[in-house]
């Protein structure tokens, strides 16, 4: 005889309902991929699932259903189509195809991101300590008005919920509403297929389990929560902006109460996967989004943003600078106004300036680039120093070409390298050259044309033009007429 399992050992299936059309959201874009903090819908269910453990998630999609699918191919999920929105229990049938049997079930939605993973860590651990068949996630409002009542019995379980069209006037006036979220016992596959459509709407609703596992004898509780807004979803694009405000004041202050200062958090956007180190200083209207990782002690001015990025303890970033898939190590000082495109990587104490672009480059420790440059596709050693105006002419119009600068290299202002070229250890390259051969160790490339220099040129060019510089240029005329 098998032992029998023991109900917080039972595997757990999730199924996330994800087809609804969205029609509110007046846009062509699927409404579980409209992004919330940097990450679709739909995906933070995806997320908090996993984050449960789930042995299968399955999601349940219809419209846009190709796209949603793709959104989601490298999560690990399983898809369920429903071709024809016919209710929740409809939805949940579609998708109980899919389930191998023997498990607890965790039914969620796709638009509702705001459930932390604790309050369903807790919805699940009551379902299985109270040996329940179905327990539904409940809170309640001063008006409940558009969702399903609850109706309780006199020692507490769940008698039924009655959805909004079907209620009496004494049941409009209950608090406890439904919000949509059960987890139910491997007997839910098994009976959703007993549901039934007769009702005004013609649809299959998942409510109707409540009788169904009743009808067997089994017990049906609600776990209510404090907080309604936990549940929230997102219907438009002005409740999608709610959401979006609630979860970035979440995000802020537990950054703030971790150590880290925000100089300005309501203007402040930090997506909920960025690891901020202590001691750190975020000032106004900054962006950290993607994967960033910032160390201690790292310091962002106003207005930049830093993007799938991870900045070194010590680092700073001055106002209005952009960071994108680059590393930059301690002591790295960047902006203002400076752009790091992806590939770059910083070594220790590199400087980089104002209106400077950097991609796909290797600069090592110490190198500065001060002003006005483009190094793209270059790796430049230790200690160089790139001039003002400096450009890599990394694109022949066909492929892109790597440069190499040595280390203690010194690039005039105003010069432009086209690649592929090698500056040698402790080379010069004078000011407003252009480069088109390589450099050998120590030596030094003068590469522009020789200066001339014609006397008495102005005088005779501007007198040329006769009376009317008298007119458009007075004070010329003034210089003309005191030359000899």
């Amino acid at each position: 005889m098998q032992p029998a399992v023991l109900p917080e050992q039972r595997p757990l299936d999730v199924v996330i309902l994800a087809a609804g059309q969205g029609t509110r959201m007046k846009s062509r874009l699927p409404k579980m991929l409209h992004p919330l903090l940097g990450r679709p819908l739909v995906l933070w269910s995806v997320r908090l699932a996993q984050q449960l453990g789930a042995r299968d998630v399955v999601v349940v999609t219809g419209h846009g259903a190709q796209q949603v699918e793709e959104a989601l191919h490298s999560s690990g999920v399983q898809f369920a189509r429903q071709d024809q929105q016919l209710g929740t229990g409809h939805a949940f049938l579609t998708a109980a195809h899919r389930l191998r049997g023997g498990a607890d079930v965790l039914l969620l939605y796709g638009d509702t991101p705001m459930l932390p993973l604790a309050t369903l860590q807790n919805l699940l651990s009551a379902h299985r300590v109270g040996q329940h068949a179905l327990t539904v996630l409940t809170s309640e409002l001063p008006d409940a008005s558009g969702y399903g009542r609850i109706l309780r019995g006199e020692s507490g379980e769940v008698l039924s919920i009655v959805e909004e069209k079907a209620a009496t006037p004494a049941q409009k006036a209950v608090r406890e509403f439904n919000s949509g979220v059960y987890v139910m016992d491997a007997a839910a596959p098994v009976l959703a297929g007993r549901i039934t459509n007769h009702n005004a709407a013609g649809e299959y609703y998942i409510t109707d389990l409540v009788s169904l596992y009743q009808q067997g004898g089994a017990r049906v509780a609600a776990f209510k929560i404090a907080d309604p807004g936990e549940v929230m979803g997102a219907n438009d694009r002005v409740q999608l902006s709610q959401l979006e405000t609630i979860m970035r004041r979440r995000v802020n202050e537990a950054h703030m109460r971790a150590g880290v200062t925000l100089q300005d958090p309501a203007t402040t956007l930090i997506h909920d996967e960025v690891v901020i180190g202590p001691d750190s200083v975020i000032g106004a209207g900054v962006h950290l989004l993607g994967q960033t990782v910032l160390g201690e002690g790292v310091v962002i001015g106003p207005y930049s943003v830093v993007q799938d990025s991870t900045l070194e303890a010590g680092s700073l970033i001055h106002a209005h600078s952009v960071v994108q898939g680059a590393r930059v190590a301690g002591g790295g000082d960047i902006g203002p106004f400076a752009r790091l495109r992806p590939g770059t990587v910083l070594e220790a104490g590199v400087h980089i300036g104002n209106f400077v672009e950097i991609k796909n480059a290797h600069l090592h420790a110490g190198v500065k680039a001060g002003h006005l440059a483009y190094l793209g596709d270059v790796t430049v050693g230790q200690q160089s120093n790139i001039g003002a105006g400096t450009i890599i002419a990394n694109h022949n119009g066909m492929d892109k070409q790597h440069t190499t600068i040595g280390s203690g290299v010194f690039v005039g202002s105003n010069s432009t390298i086209v690649a592929p070229r090698t500056l040698g250890d402790a080379s010069f390259v004078a000011a407003g050259s252009t480069v088109t051969a390589d450099v050998p160790e120590g030596a030094m490339a003068v590469a522009r044309g020789q200066q001339r220099t014609l006397e008495g040129w102005s005088r005779r060019y501007w007198k040329g033009f006769g009376d009317r510089v008298a007119v458009k240029l007075p004070w010329l005329a003034g210089w003309l007429s005191r030359q000899h």
